[in-house]
């Protein structure tokens, strides 16, 4: 049935509806029949002179009614239904879901090899399993400091094992290093399009976040020194690596002269190095550069899982390391000896350099897809970032955006998340990793494309 043309004019509901209702009716009438191939949605579109996304959204409702499914690499089929007119239930691992592109993630492993290896590193945490029990000391096992080190060492650093400690996620680490630099009312400075978590932390403890301007090469130096002069910050607080969501790496040049500025006014330097482990050659971090005044947090959640709940700190000097290992201490008690027992299993048997080889990998490839199918020069991004920074064109508000990729079950963030201060530009964060597929990625791409393409009252039209 590939030939396949439902009459729109018989309806009067919206079209996307009517492309979903005509296919149940034609079920109904035996004029589709289960295992039936329907046409590509390009090639319905323009032969019912409808945008793409009409049909597109025609054919996710009719999935969401369980009367057909896409088949990776073949196209779109009629599903067998036991009776035709009542709702389809799907297995649960059929059904369709929204696509979340909201959650900045690594791409999940789907290699098998890989896979087994993961799962045999952690049979082999699981045979201490009873001690994994027991509380532990804060900040890491002799031997968990030792795989920590030997990870920090891929950044070129080389602290000494007093230095580091291991917490249960970059969080709990960032709230007791914030807590510590300052108190309700001073002034933490960033930059001005920021990670949300730096935001939400710097509101629960009371401090406020000033935003400072930024150029393509990071936050501008002399506006940090101009900052430092007025408000007196209490810290900097970076994400100088791909970062979210710019997907902005800073330079090695200017982290030399925000470093100079900062130890010019004292101003400790947070350093957020979620991402700093995917660029396989990327600059040297805050804390090699300038470590008596950085605070280094090293998250493994965006270069293996962020189910692995665990962070590699690394503090200036050892009384800091006191003051810290208190304030996480009260708040988290300790890192989960499991998971922190799995990161070092891990590391020692190179299974977290493999995924990391699959997440650069996969990563690079659905930037590649990304700028295939979106308009040129409609976003931002690097080839390792998980992300995508979409600047709207002239006529898309964020808000009429998000709403017009909802309707699909497309999941993007609007800028005002990321915004310091006021005046958030018109501008969203797409994220390419997680649990999506590529084929999954590849058809919100596809509608998003046309929705950057087209104006809002057009796209409108369509619906």
């Amino acid at each position: 049935m590939a030939e396949w043309t439902p009459n729109l004019a018989s309806s009067d509901r919206p079209r996307y509806l009517a492309i979903a209702d005509l296919i149940a009716a034609d079920m109904k009438e035996g004029r589709l029949s289960p295992g039936d191939r329907l046409p590509p949605q390009r090639k319905l579109a323009g032969r019912l002179n409808v945008d793409f996304t009409t049909v597109a959204r025609g054919y996710v409702e009719a999935q969401k009614r369980g009367l057909i499914e896409s088949r990776v690499g073949q196209g779109t089929f009629v599903r067998a239904a036991p009776k035709l007119g009542l709702p389809v239930r799907l297995p649960a691992q059929r059904r369709v879901e929204i696509v979340d592109l909201s959650m900045n993630l690594p791409p999940e492993p789907d290699d098998p090899a890989l896979i087994e290896r993961m799962q045999a590193g952690l049979a082999e945490v699981g045979r201490d399993l009873v001690s994994l029990l027991r509380y532990q000391g804060f900040g890491g096992s002799p031997a968990d400091k030792d795989a920590a080190s030997a990870w920090l060492g891929r950044r070129a650093l080389v602290p000494s094992q007093d230095r580091i400690f291991i917490t249960p996620g970059a969080h709990p680490a960032l709230l007791g290093i914030f807590g510590i630099l300052g108190k309700a009312g001073d002034v933490i400075l960033s930059e001005a399009i920021t990670y949300p978590g730096a935001r939400s932390i710097a509101a629960q403890l009371g401090l406020e976040l000033v935003g400072l301007p930024m150029d393509h090469e990071g936050v501008d130096p002399a506006a940090f020194a101009d900052a430092c002069a007025r408000l007196k910050p209490k810290g900097l607080y970076l994400n100088p690596t791909l970062q979210n969501p710019t997907t902005l790496t800073v330079s090695e040049r200017r982290r030399g002269e925000l470093a100079a500025v900062a130890r010019r006014w004292r101003v400790p330097i947070i350093e957020d190095d979620a991402y700093g482990f995917i660029p396989v050659h990327g600059p040297a971090p805050f804390a090699a550069i300038a470590p008596d005044i950085t605070w280094h947090v090293a998250g493994l959640a965006k270069c293996i899982g962020a189910g692995i709940r665990a962070a590699y700190v690394v503090v200036p000097d050892v009384r800091s390391g006191w003051l810290f290992a208190a304030a996480v201490r009260a708040a988290t008690v300790m890192a989960s000896p499991l998971t922190v027992a799995l990161a070092t299993r891990w590391i020692e048997d190179g299974t977290a350099d493999a995924i990391l080889r699959f997440i650069r990998a996969e990563t690079a490839a659905r930037q590649v897809l990304a700028t295939e199918l979106l308009p040129p020069g409609s976003f931002k991004a690097d080839p390792l970032s998980f992300n995508l920074w979409a600047q709207l064109p002239v006529g898309w508000t964020r808000s009429a955006f998000i709403g017009h990729m909802r309707t699909t079950g497309v999941g993007v963030v609007a800028s005002d998340a990321f915004t310091v201060g006021e005046n958030p530009p018109e501008a969203v964060r797409i994220c390419l990793g997680g649990p999506t597929t590529r084929p999954v990625l590849r058809r919100a791409l596809e509608y998003m494309s046309h929705a950057l393409a087209e104006s809002p009252t057009l796209a409108s039209t369509f619906l």
